[in-house]
């Protein structure tokens, strides 16, 4: 094998390892996001909502269960985050198959990327997730679908 061969094969295989260590990087990075810092090990069950203001999605919202307790998520985007200097991020989890819905473990903080409700001991009934994010007259609210 000359010289020539042995140094192509290093580039592709060099080129290779970049790749692949940025595609870890670029799909972890969802999942770090989605670290609740109340329990290590939490699923998401049912489809992710969006909070959107105007015709602009600036947010999402999931639910997930783990440690026996339900959970709602707010992931607020960067580009809301990036035209606002300031915001309060609210989650909560909906109980109730029909309206009115009952919020429990609601919490809310301000000027954060991302929030995590309260678990809420309310895995035997249906739920939701609901989050909220205020536009510039009111606040903007998004929810999951839900789960019985």
């Amino acid at each position: 094998m000359s010289i020539g061969t042995i140094a192509r094969r290093a580039a592709v295989i060099a080129a290779a390892g970049a790749l692949s260590i940025g595609a870890s990087l670029a799909f972890s990075a969802p999942a770090s996001a989605e670290t609740n810092p109340s329990c290590s090990s939490v699923s998401q069950i049912g489809s992710t909502g969006y909070i959107t203001v105007g015709s602009t999605q600036v947010g999402s919202v999931k639910q997930f269960k783990g440690c026996n307790k339900n959970w709602s998520y707010v992931y607020v985007w960067e580009s809301y985050r990036a035209n606002h200097s300031s915001w309060e991020v609210c989650a909560a989890v909906a109980t109730g198959s029909s309206s009115p819905f009952t919020l429990e473990g609601l919490k809310c903080t301000d000027n954060k990327a991302d929030n995590w409700s309260s678990g809420t001991n309310t895995l035997s009934v249906c739920t939701h997730a609901v989050g909220s994010i205020p536009s510039d007259s009111r606040q903007e609210f998004g929810r999951t679908n839900i789960r019985c």
